[in-house]
């Protein structure tokens, strides 16, 4: 059988409508299985956010939190250390 032909724009348009999104409970992008957020969240969530960097910030406290939660339940011990995961949710979108 054969493949049908997909113009380079047509792949380019098909693989950024893949939200890159957590997998709970560890935390890792469902697309490329990098901690989230990865680098393609982050680009994605600065777009989306672009007129309200207060509002991501809300958002990402949010998500570090119940980050926090998740990685605490899997693992007593604290691995990523609190530091780590401030800088992995919230120090990048300050700047």
């Amino acid at each position: 059988m054969a493949t049908p032909y997909v113009s380079p724009a047509q792949d380019r348009q098909r693989r950024a409508v893949r939200p890159h999104l957590p997998m709970r409970p560890r935390w890792l992008c469902r697309v490329c299985a990098a901690p989230w957020p990865c680098q393609p969240a982050r680009l994605l969530l600065l777009m989306e956010y672009r007129r309200d960097r207060v509002a991501l910030s809300v958002y990402l406290a949010g998500c570090l939190f119940d980050a926090t939660a998740d990685l605490l339940t899997l693992n007593p011990r604290p691995e990523p250390s609190p530091g780590e995961l401030f800088d992995r949710f919230l120090a990048w979108a300050a700047a």
